[in-house]
């Protein structure tokens, strides 16, 4: 299924924690289909081993993000062509958490990776914004997001910031860092030579992963 439904404005919402773009648009849903409240999904990844800490994420938000739609009685939600797919599926379906799927290997839940790439995904989205107002002339230290007019890339922003649990009120300022403390005027331009580079990072990976999964699926 590749069409608009409510199966899969669900999964959209669900997003690779490292290249932070949704699994719908990276190709990572190959079958999703919801018949009688029953709702089948099957995701696949550029190699077969992928991290199969990232994998598991996926896998279990597209669960939740399933088992949350109205009308849904049962989710079957399956990884495809992975090494670690037998553990992940088990885990997500028993609701068993990382530790759960891997016993013995796992240590500790996901928590961590996963703030630490919401951080990340947060800077990118702050170089963003920060390019498409330095092209406008404007004076990044002293905005606050009130002065900021909407784009695209603001909104994308404020998601990120939210997400973290950040001040995303009009008077805040705008220059945060990830772990939502004011950037010092002095500091703003190296602060902002780091977000930029994990932009760059994280949009090289997506289009890195997006060339192996179609090599991969397209030759077989």
């Amino acid at each position: 299924m590749t069409g608009p439904s409510p199966l899969w404005d669900a999964l959209a919402t669900v997003r690779d924690p490292e290249l932070d773009e949704p699994i719908t648009e990276l190709g990572f849903v190959s079958e999703a289909e919801l018949r009688d409240g029953h709702a089948s999904v099957r995701l696949r990844l550029p190699t077969y081993f992928c991290a199969p800490n990232f994998a598991y994420l996926m896998v279990a938000d597209a669960a939740d993000a399933v088992r949350a739609l109205p009308g849904v009685l049962s989710a079957d939600v399956r990884l495809a062509d992975h090494f670690a797919s037998g553990e992940i599926n088990a885990g997500v379906a028993a609701d068993a958490g990382f530790t759960g799927a891997f016993p013995g290997e796992a240590r500790e839940e996901l928590d961590a990776l996963r703030l630490a790439f919401r951080r990340k995904a947060y800077l990118a989205a702050l170089d963003r914004l920060a390019r498409r107002l330095a092209v406008e002339g404007r004076e990044l230290a002293r905005l606050r997001l009130g002065d900021v007019p909407a784009s695209g890339e603001l909104s994308g922003l404020l998601r990120r910031r939210a997400g973290l649990g950040l001040d995303c009120s009009p008077g805040a300022p705008l220059l945060f860092d990830e772990r939502g403390v004011p950037i010092p005027a002095e500091e703003s331009e190296r602060r902002l030579r780091f977000a930029r580079v994990v932009r760059v990072s994280i949009e090289g990976n997506a289009g890195l992963c997006r060339g192996l999964l179609r090599t991969r699926y397209e030759q077989a």
